[in-house]
């Protein structure tokens, strides 16, 4: 992988994706990446979907 693949992929990245950060107690990183990999996805996609499912169960009340 050369500068021009990673730079494309940071222009389609910055095009495509906003970002959060996301503040957490130390450890706390480390039990949430334990769980998502217990649940067979990456630590990003755990978060999306507690997210996903707050909003949802929100929206039945």
């Amino acid at each position: 992988m050369g500068k021009t693949s990673n730079e494309s992929k940071r222009k389609y990245n910055e095009k495509t994706y906003d970002r959060i950060i996301l503040n957490v107690p130390k450890g706390k990183k480390e039990e949430y990446k334990q769980h998502a990999f217990w649940k067979n996805e990456s630590l990003n996609a755990f978060i999306k979907r507690a997210i996903e499912r707050q909003i949802e169960e929100d929206e039945k009340k």
